[in-house]
């Protein structure tokens, strides 16, 4: 549940300044007719995530064991991937989204003004995507259903009323360290969807070794126990985990840290120096 929390504070959270930025722009330079584009857009991509996840969950009924393992590990391969390409994008974005945004908007309000739709549906539609596959792919791991969709639920609504006192004013969050510590997490995290996406290859017999194990530390750490349950829950830990998902865990999360370390201090050394009066955040409006 910790894990699916993160994740949708993550991703909410992204999705949710970047609709304040949208609005305290357009409210800035006196464009308030367009907002009711910018709402379109936003609501277009919410139903898409909705969809995407409906179609996640049930499009797999009626398939044979072979074929919804092989379905779910590629999924929860797709997810890793996008969730490690947003870290490191989100890690090189979070101190210009702003200015990102607004130029955006900028070449949007050009003639009809109807490209802020799009703007906002492709700016939030991708989180959204990002969201449901990951979710629908850490369900599968885990097993569980309402536990994942709550913790996903809590950290949306967290991140909605965290972006509501951005655009308030009450509100000053340093983006940079904000994505750079839930970054590092998330690498994590994936590291276990990626692992349990190969379990279910190995499963679909697509992938060797299914019978060859690494560990099997199940005796002392039972998978229907409280603590099996939460390291399930936060971290996809297997305690019947095979040599492959052993050396997939151990060279994508060595991999993806060692860079994500090194980009993150290169990110620290070209830092323009900070103004003394704040650090470097998303302004309200």
């Amino acid at each position: 549940m910790l894990a699916n929390y993160l994740i949708g504070l993550r991703e909410g959270l992204e999705a949710a300044l970047i609709v304040t930025i949208l609005v305290a722009y357009v409210v800035k330079i006196d464009r308030r007719d367009v907002l009711r584009r910018i709402w379109l857009g936003v609501g277009l991509a919410v139903l898409l995530a909705l969809a995407i996840g409906a179609a996640l969950t049930f499009g797999t009924y009626g398939l044979s064991f072979a074929a919804q393992e092989t379905i779910g590990g590629i999924l929860s391969i797709a997810a890793t991937g996008l969730v490690t390409w947003m870290v490191f994008w989100m890690l090189r974005t979070a101190r210009d989204l702003s200015g990102h945004l607004r130029g955006s908007i900028d070449r949007s309000l050009l003639g009809t003004g109807l490209g802020l739709v799009v703007v906002a549906f492709v700016a939030v539609g991708r989180e959204g995507i990002e969201t449901a596959l990951f979710i629908w792919a850490a369900v599968q791991a885990t097993g569980e259903t309402a536990l994942p969709l709550l913790g996903a639920a809590l950290g949306i609504v967290t991140a909605v009323g965290l972006g509501w006192l951005v655009y308030s004013g009450m509100l000053r969050i340093n983006l940079a360290k904000f994505f750079t510590w839930t970054g590092g997490i998330l690498i994590v995290v994936a590291a276990g969807v990626l692992s349990y996406g190969v379990h279910d290859l190995q499963e679909a017999g697509v992938l060797p070794g299914l019978h060859s194990l690494a560990f099997d530390v199940s005796a002392a750490i039972p998978p229907d126990s409280w603590y099996g349950t939460l390291l399930k829950g936060t971290l996809n830990f297997s305690p019947v985990t095979t040599w492959l998902e052993l050396a997939v865990w151990t060279g994508y999360t060595a991999t993806c840290l060692t860079l994500f370390i090194r980009a993150s201090r290169d990110q620290r050394r070209v830092r323009p120096a900070p103004r003394r009066s704040a650090p470097a955040t998303v302004p309200a409006r």
